[in-house]
């Protein structure tokens, strides 16, 4: 389950396609950036200024 404490790392571990939810946030470069996959998912939501909790749904949507 992905949690605001995961880290993007974790994030495109946990589930092979939570780079798509990734890009449905228009958020590629995290998928290859050094610094981001060390920042939690919260890090990226704030720092994007993306809803925090419809993040989440998303990704813990690939595992229901």
């Amino acid at each position: 389950m992905f949690s605001p404490e995961t880290l993007v790392a974790e994030a495109l571990e946990i589930h092979p396609k939570a780079r798509w939810v990734f890009a449905a946030y228009h958020l590629g470069g995290c998928c290859g950036c050094d610094r981001s996959e060390n920042e939690t998912l919260e890090d990226v939501a704030v720092g994007y200024g993306i809803p925090l909790e419809r993040f989440l749904a998303d990704l813990n949507a690939l595992t229901a």
